[in-house]
């Protein structure tokens, strides 16, 4: 789960999302300068900082560095809210609480991702099952009558691991 960003580090990855494009520290300085007095080093030790937590990567023109968002501010979002949510003792309330909240604009926009979610199950449904009955092998004679019946083809299924072997991975 990410962090919430700072204030500056919001600022600046603001800046990375809307641009949408390989950044350099001189041109967000540039930027965040009509709103506020800053220094360049600060805003390059905030992009260094970005990229060691894995907002940002970057790549070398020259002597400076080129700064480009790993991720959209969309997924940024979500996972904050993911976040929060998961983290209530009951989640049914903190969403019927959230969304009490909303705006009715806010509620359309969550009824049409709410569709757009369905509609994409409904596909991958439909896609797998397309899928399926065309690998499907065409349908074998039946057993001989008096033959026994044979044991189910395949490797044994894996015993599950336990998580506590592997710190950090649950339940694999």
């Amino acid at each position: 789960m990410p962090r919430p960003l700072g204030e500056l580090e919001d600022a600046v990855m603001t800046r990375v999302w809307q641009w949408n494009r390989p950044v350099t520290v001189r041109e967000v300085l540039e930027d965040l300068q009509q709103e506020r007095s800053i220094a360049y080093t600060t805003v390059m030790t905030v992009m260094d900082n970005l990229h060691q937590k894995g907002w940002v990567r970057r790549e070398a023109e020259g002597r400076a560095y080129r700064y480009t968002a790993v991720s959209t501010r969309a997924a940024y979002s979500a996972a904050l809210m993911n976040e929060a949510w998961s983290t209530s003792d009951n989640p049914a309330a903190a969403l019927v609480a959230f969304f009490g909240m909303m705006s009715a604009e806010q509620r359309e926009a969550l009824r049409d991702a709410v569709r757009i979610v369905q509609h994409d199950d409904e596909s991958a449904a439909e896609s797998a099952a397309a899928s399926a009955a065309e690998s499907a092998p065409a349908p074998a004679a039946g057993p001989d009558p008096g033959s026994e019946p044979e044991e189910a083809a395949g490797p044994p299924a894996a015993p599950e691991e336990d998580s506590a072997e592997h710190p950090g991975q649950p339940g694999r």
